[in-house]
């Protein structure tokens, strides 16, 4: 932004990260711009939504909404009718986009998505997606991993990376201490040692690389392992990992409270994913100063360092999981020493305050 302007940008994004753009606006009004955050689908829904008693709304509050706020550009991070009715305006659409949707729909239409009803409805969703992707003023991967994909799809479209950014303040050890005490979010009750494994399972291609799991467990039947997160392929996972004595489900935690208590009472952190991009949990389990092991996959490279904050390992590779948590559980000065690192890591490379300077910096073409 230059002297004596003001940068007016307005925010529809999904609820579930709605907590992470909030943040991401304080930071950006720190540095002089006018934020907004709505939750988009609050603003503006339609059919196919989830929800038949959106399917018959309008542009209408979408509308109104742009004429009061008057925004220089329009930020969402998924593409559904209030990006397409900012387009409609002729306002600059930024999609802050998180993972690799064209994988991610096309795993959808092979699995749960074989229905009729499901098959119609992806497709006109699809379309609509589709159709923002291709009129949008900037994609913004959150990796650099994605930034390819995105760039091999639309060449000519400018695709600079915008990384998850995290308030480090928020996730400390006796942050995590302070709310057990008083009681906050879920008691956890975890046997040690432990590895946690924090993800969902909401997409079959990134959830399926749990199934490697098994044969690590039974190589370690002295260390638990303890899995938060739900999902529609859940039941899968659950039919391969709770044949084993030392596994636990604990479904859904409520976040950030019992994420952080779990996160700083387990002894390691496991991302085991087919593909992730960027994935947060992977942030603030280092944040939580814990050793990461994860699968070197998507982006996840580029969020935690191997042998400096944790271990990477292959896909379907459980003899080498098996070995790097076992050198994790039993080197406590390295783990130790990871676990510090990757708090570093964390604080210096993703800070919101780094982030918003970026994509202002970013999307000053789209302003012109």
């Amino acid at each position: 932004m230059t002297a004596g302007t003001t940068m007016r940008i307005l925010m529809g994004v999904d609820t579930l990260k709605i907590f992470h753009v909030r943040e991401f606006a304080a930071a950006l009004t720190k540095i002089g711009a006018e934020c907004r955050v709505v939750v988009d689908s609050e603003v503006y829904d339609g059919f196919p939504s989830r929800r038949i008693s959106s399917w018959f709304q309008t542009a209408r509050r979408a509308n109104a909404l742009f004429d009061e706020f008057r925004p220089d550009v329009v930020f969402v991070d998924r593409n559904g009718h209030f990006a397409k009715a900012a387009l409609d305006r002729g306002l600059p659409l930024l999609v802050h986009l998180r993972g690799d949707y064209w994988s991610e729909v096309q795993w959808y239409k092979e699995t749960v998505g074989r229905n009729p009803v499901r098959r119609v409805a992806r497709h006109l969703k699809g379309t609509m997606e589709e159709n923002c992707f291709r009129n949008a003023a900037m994609i913004l991967p959150i990796c650099n991993y994605l930034g390819d994909i995105v760039r091999s799809r639309y060449p000519d479209k400018p695709a600079p990376v915008m990384y998850q950014g995290i308030d480090s303040s928020r996730w400390t050890v006796d942050g995590a201490n302070a709310e057990k005490k008083r009681g906050e979010g879920r008691s956890m009750d975890l046997e040690h040692p432990c590895v946690g494994l924090l993800q969902s399972a909401n997409i079959w291609g990134k959830a399926r690389e749990m199934l490697s799991l098994p044969k690590a467990m039974a190589k370690m039947p002295d260390v638990n392992f303890y899995w938060a997160g739900d999902g529609p392929y859940r039941d899968k996972i659950l039919a391969a990992l709770s044949k084993h004595d030392n596994f636990r489900w604990l479904g859904n935690l409520d976040y950030p409270e019992s994420v952080r208590r779990y996160l700083a009472e387990i002894d390691v952190y496991a991302l085991i994913s087919g593909i992730d991009m960027a994935p947060l949990t992977l942030q603030e389990a280092q944040l939580m100063q814990r050793p990461v092991l994860a699968t070197n996959v998507g982006g996840i490279s580029e969020i935690m360092r191997d042998g400096t904050t944790g271990i990477l390992v292959e896909r379907q590779s459980p003899e080498l999981i098996a070995a790097g948590i076992d050198e994790l559980l039993n080197d406590e000065k390295r783990s130790g020493e990871m676990g510090r690192n990757g708090r570093r890591f964390v604080e210096e490379n993703f800070n919101w305050d780094r982030i918003a300077a970026d994509f202002v910096q970013s999307i000053e073409p789209a302003m012109t």
